[in-house]
């Protein structure tokens, strides 16, 4: 018996439309290639003439080459175990135990995966709540100054721009703010791998000067998915140090299919034209056009802020949560990347001049999906807050990592735990953003908005016992 193959058979033949990543979209941006039709044959070794990941002197080299010179960098890397690998790296390489971090609050886990594993201490930036998206956003400079008088020993700060929802916020002059004061910056640019392709795309973190990027090419591009980018432009970090981590943490069996898709990835990326961003925004904006003639659903904008035109937020105006929304398009055969309470968010094709793309059949299918629900006047102010942006900018974990094993994990009540400090963290996934951090303070807003999400079938990384109400806090041993 194959269960996941024969699923995958059955999943293909239904010929879903992808609004999700990977960014090579079924393979419809990458069907010029042999690769992904001749997938075992690519399936090699290190061998002769085929270079080596972890000491590239040949063409693996030669193509990390082209990589820094489409980023402008000092140095580029093919990753082959995703972003996380590279945001793992960034932070063991620029952060020491028991160094105070700066970190902002709606970070990927891999981020916090990557402070705990240095043993560092972070302090955690809030971002701002989007009252019109009802959403995270991104941190204002004002936090990050306040951040920065308030720790002055804090000597890194780490981002993540765009956001899931594409949105970029002051990232340019929060960079400024930052080396202005002697702070390393690193970025989690997983959702922006594409910015350089054209400057109608919002600045990516690297043109800005951010110390070391990471990217998740699959994402956007066409590359397969574990296949990344990591950027260094630093005279902060050490490269070398960069390095060792890099070659500790992957794979030593690196994917000569994954290697290859960057390959092609960053060579699609490096081609791209004027004509074909003109071609892709018309065809966005007329998709976009025809959604928003659907009264259940509200297509989002970024209005005169900066937002990746490759994401798009549809905000439920029915009954319908996020998440139902997600359930109806997908049993229409529409897929999107994930849902929150309120929205769906879709990732975008990056085409090129002339290809097609289903839009007119995903707009049919979504328009029968929501045909059944009467559209609501739902106001703006009815959602005044939101579970990450709490009581203030700033937020210290009670108890850090270097203090963490002188407790024990003892499992309660939710409704028992209001002021406890949290023992496991509880990530909603998609998108991976931890909601509680281990030692972190539980607050009725933790409680109520746990509740929410629990009830209305969001799914979570971390302690299942969430699902059951309960929750794992920390006991003085």
């Amino acid at each position: 018996m194959t269960p996941l193959y024969n699923r995958l058979e059955e999943f293909i033949q239904n010929k879903p439309i992808s609004f999700h990543v990977p960014g090579h979209k079924n393979g419809s941006l990458m069907d010029k290639h042999n690769l992904l039709k001749n997938a075992w044959n690519f399936d090699v070794t290190e061998l002769n003439g085929l270079d080596d990941l972890h000491s590239a002197s040949g063409v693996i080299l030669e193509a990390e080459k082209l990589l820094a010179a489409l980023y402008n960098t000092k140095k580029s890397f093919f990753l082959v175990n995703g972003s996380t690998v590279g945001n793992l790296a960034m932070i063991m390489s620029a952060v020491n135990e028991g160094d105070q971090i700066l970190v902002q609050r709606n970070s990927h886990k891999s981020i916090m995966n990557g402070i705990k594993l240095t043993k560092a201490k972070p302090i955690l930036l809030n971002p701002s709540y989007d009252l019109e998206w009802k959403v995270e956003g991104t941190v204002s400079c004002e936090t990050i100054l306040e951040a920065i008088k308030k720790y002055p020993s804090a000597k890194v700060l780490i981002l993540t721009s765009p956001n899931y929802y594409g949105m970029i916020g002051e990232l340019g002059r929060i960079i400024e703010i930052a080396h202005k004061h002697g702070v390393t910056v690193l970025v989690d640019e997983a959702h922006g791998a594409h910015f350089a392709g054209s400057a109608h795309f919002p600045p990516s973190a690297v043109e800005l000067g951010a110390d070391i990027v990471v990217q998740s090419a699959h994402k956007t591009l066409p590359a397969l998915t574990m296949g990344s980018y990591l950027h260094f432009n630093s005279e902060r970090v050490s490269l070398n140090k960069l390095q060792m981590y890099l070659s500790i943490l992957q794979s030593s069996s690196p994917s000569y299919l994954i290697m290859a898709s960057l390959d092609l990835a960053r060579s699609y990326l490096g081609t791209y034209k004027e004509e074909d961003f003109i071609y892709l925004l018309e065809k966005l904006q007329k998709f976009k056009a025809e959604l928003s003639t659907l009264s259940q659903l509200k297509v989002m904008n970024y209005g005169n802020k900066a937002g990746d035109p490759l994401k798009l937020t549809i905000q439920s105006r029915c009954k319908l949560t996020g998440f139902e929304l997600q359930e109806k398009f997908e049993k229409a055969g529409v897929y999107c990347e994930m849902a929150d309470l309120h929205n769906v968010l879709l990732v975008l094709p990056l085409l090129k001049n002339k290809m097609s793309y289903p839009f007119e059949d995903a707009f049919e299918k979504i328009k029968k999906a929501v045909s059944p629900y009467k559209a609501l006047n739902l106001p703006v102010e009815e959602d005044k807050g939101a579970a990450i942006n709490l009581y203030t900018n700033i937020v210290e974990l009670k108890i850090n990592e270097l203090e963490q094993p002188k407790y024990s994990k003892h499992e309660i009540l939710l409704e028992d735990s209001i002021d406890k400090i949290n023992a496991d963290s509880i990530i909603p996934y998609p998108p991976g953003v931890p909601l509680l951090m281990p030692g972190e303070v539980i607050t009725g807003k933790h409680i109520e908005t746990l509740k929410v999400l629990v009830a209305n079938g969001c799914k979570f990384q971390g302690n299942s016992s969430i699902y059951e109400g309960r929750i794992a806090v920390f006991i003085k041993k």
